[in-house]
């Protein structure tokens, strides 16, 4: 057996390789290959090119990438025209794979779309984008499938890898131990992964910190620091605020410092996952640039009451978000106090989030595995 791969960006390829190792584990001769990354590649897939290629990718980066990425494009296309693979799994990244994928599909090749594009939030019409590209979807979020067969196209729900991954348990007490954090009431914040999400929620958030820190004299912060050039900033911006000898900021490991917390506060997006499946009280924020944000009203694009995903998870939305100009320290630092001095409160969303894991945690790789080899052997 025979499959082709392309995956975008660090997090497909982790998806990718745990994939290679669920179906070479029915099929030891199964050979991979595409553009891969290096948990890809050391899972056994040969890279014609590296999944860092496409991080590139999108409305918003440099027009400059694109045509390099058309050439790449074209190139995989007339190989596994020439070729064929038994099956072609496209992961994530749908500006470039569904367009590659539909021209594989044309050519008689069986696809796979990895990962359904947001369709639940905004741009809906991509449906019909996915529908001429993908033989079968598999969905990470358990209501996309239902979208999907909706609209009479083949999905399979295969669970969310970080349900997989993260731990059922937390123990709070050996995350502060490895962290040098020690006892009392802790909130783990996290700003964002980009410069622009630090630059545009970093003030707010340190503000925020700073009356919790004024009203609490015992209470302690800790702030994963997402990449080394957002360090100065950080530091900044606590300095500004008058924090930063409240605060231990660490390299990366945010899993560990939301683990360690008993309150966590973040930009909105994969760290709020990560953060439920832990079963933390979260409060959630995010802030795009003003005409964004006044593009996407007026072309009325989002299609989601709530923008943090456990959210759209749980009967009742558990996460307080914050979104644009309602982002403020005062409601901040008001929604983190609330859970800080409410036990029962935090009791009781540690143990939806509890059950939220175990509705995701399905042995996502080994479910994506068999949709995959079906479609190849024609199931």
């Amino acid at each position: 057996m025979r499959i082709g791969l392309v995956a975008g960006e660090a997090s497909g390829d982790l998806l990718g390789a745990g994939l290679i190792r669920s179906i070479r584990a029915r099929y030891p001769d199964a050979r991979f290959e595409g553009v891969a990354g290096p948990a890809m590649v050391a899972a056994g897939c040969e890279a014609l090119a590296d999944a860092e290629a496409l991080a590139v990718f999108g409305l918003i980066e440099p027009l400059v990438h694109i045509p390099g990425l058309l050439r790449l494009r074209r190139a995989l296309i007339r190989r596994w025209r020439a070729s064929p693979p038994d099956v072609f799994v496209g992961i994530d990244a749908p500006e470039f794979n569904l367009g590659l994928e539909k021209r594989l599909r044309s050519n008689g090749i069986a696809t796979v779309h990895y990962v359904s594009p947001s369709i639940w939030v905004w741009r809906a019409g991509r449906i019909e984008t996915v529908r001429k590209a993908a033989d079968r979807v598999l969905c990470i979020l358990p209501f996309e499938k239902a979208i999907y067969d909706a609209a009479g196209i083949d999905a399979v729900f295969v669970g969310h890898p970080k349900a997989d991954s993260l731990p059922a348990e937390v123990d709070l007490a050996a995350c502060r131990e490895r962290l040098g954090l020690g006892a009392g009431p802790l909130v783990a914040v996290l700003p964002g992964s980009r410069a622009g999400e630090v630059a545009r929620l970093g003030p707010e958030f340190a503000a925020a910190a700073a009356q919790l820190a004024g009203a609490r004299p015992e209470l302690r912060f800790v702030m994963p620091v997402a990449a080394p050039k957002l360090r100065a900033l950080c530091e900044s911006q606590l300095a500004d605020a008058a924090v930063r000898q409240r605060f231990t900021l660490v390299d990366g490991d945010s899993i560990e410092a939301m683990s360690a917390a008993d309150v966590v506060l973040l930009a909105s997006g994969t760290a709020a996952l990560e953060s439920a499946l832990l079963g933390k009280p979260t409060v959630a924020a995010y802030r795009v640039a003003p005409l964004t944000a006044a593009i996407v009203r007026l072309l009325r694009l989002i299609r989601t009451d709530y923008y943090t995903l456990p959210n759209l998870l749980t009967e009742t939305p558990l996460i307080p978000e914050f979104i644009q100009e309602a982002v403020s320290p005062d409601a901040l630092a008001n929604a983190v106090g609330s859970f800080l001095d409410d036990r029962e409160a935090r009791a009781a969303v540690t143990r939806r989030f509890a059950k939220l894991r175990s509705e995701l945690a399905l042995g996502a790789d080994d479910r994506a595995a068999e949709a995959v080899v079906s479609l190849a052997r024609k199931d």
